[in-house]
């Protein structure tokens, strides 16, 4: 079997796993109400799919004191 011959420093520890990094979902925009929603999902906002209505979204008044 191999064994090393010197000690591996800590930097290059670091750059094996340095392409496991976690990066931010794609998001793209909702073609009906242009939010940012995620792909090949039901927009948050207005319930929209593939352009027609998937989810019907209910609107909450806000408590009276807030706004």
């Amino acid at each position: 079997m191999g064994v090393p011959k010197r000690k591996v420093s800590k930097a290059r520890q670091g750059e094996r796993p340095s392409h496991l990094a976690i990066s931010a979902p794609p998001l793209i925009e909702c073609t009906h109400c242009h939010e940012l929603k995620l792909a090949h999902h039901v927009c948050p906002t207005c319930g929209y799919y593939d352009g027609r209505e998937a989810v019907t979204i209910e609107v909450t008044a806000p408590a009276e004191g807030q706004r």
